[in-house]
């Protein structure tokens, strides 16, 4: 009976649904509200070899761009990042930032648009791109409300979550079933405005994100077409 017992609360104790990393490759419109012409974004997840990752994520509008790439690997479940890279261009003033993380010597060095970033490296630190990933991993694992220490330029900075509810978003390859999540922010310190939604059937997947800059512009990717381990993303059809 005793074991029978703790069989059951064994079972009780395994989440209902443990994240894995899949390789994902997805395309977006990219739209300014405030421009008639819309440009595209991608965001493309990969394994370099047994314990490497790589994200990117690229968008172009015109005749600007901006590209973004992690390089991380897993342990024990956690994703850590070993490097991080960002370049804009055609915006005004270009930017660049590279960020290179060594866990041993427990420092993070690199450059913030030519300014030397040298800060210690503490458990749990993400850069400015992976924590999108981890958001995906803890919204899949049932989580209400996130907190990531994340490294901005040449600070770090703490970004928090909270997941809305769900929502259908209609896309190119059908409606599909998200998860509405949004970065809280305290009203008096930004006016910006973040809102992912991410598909509960495809790995959770970004298919939507919204966001409001500070002077009001408003920006927005939406999914229009992607795979996800191989399998091509597909939506309810009304």
């Amino acid at each position: 009976m005793r074991g029978a017992l703790l069989f059951v609360l064994a079972l009780l104790a395994v989440p209902t649904y443990a994240f894995e990393l899949k390789p994902f490759f997805a395309s977006y419109t990219a739209d300014w509200k405030q421009m008639p012409i819309s440009g595209s974004a991608e965001r493309t997840l990969k394994q370099l070899d047994g314990t490497r990752w790589e994200y990117e994520f690229k968008a172009s509008m015109l005749v600007a761009s901006l590209s973004e790439q992690s390089t991380f690997t897993v342990e024990s479940g956690r994703l850590v990042p070993l490097a991080y890279r960002y370049e804009r261009s055609g915006m005004g003033k270009g930017k660049e930032v590279e960020h290179d993380f060594d866990w041993k010597a427990k420092k993070v060095q690199g450059s913030d648009r030519g300014k030397a970033v040298n800060l210690p490296l503490n458990r749990g630190l993400l850069d400015k791109s992976l924590y999108q990933l981890v958001l995906q991993k803890d919204v899949a694992e049932g989580k209400k409300s996130m907190s990531y220490q994340v490294l901005d330029g040449d600070e770090i900075e703490t970004y928090d979550f909270r997941v809305l509810g769900n929502e259908n978003v209609r896309t190119r390859v059908g409606v599909i079933e998200a998860i509405k999540v949004e970065r809280v922010r305290d009203p008096t310190q930004s006016g910006r405005k973040t809102v992912f939604w991410l598909a509960k059937d495809w790995d959770y997947l970004l298919v939507r994100l919204h966001q409001v800059e500070k002077d009001g512009k408003e920006y927005q990717i939406m999914l229009k077409e992607g795979t996800v381990d191989g399998r091509q993303v597909k939506g309810r059809l009304d």
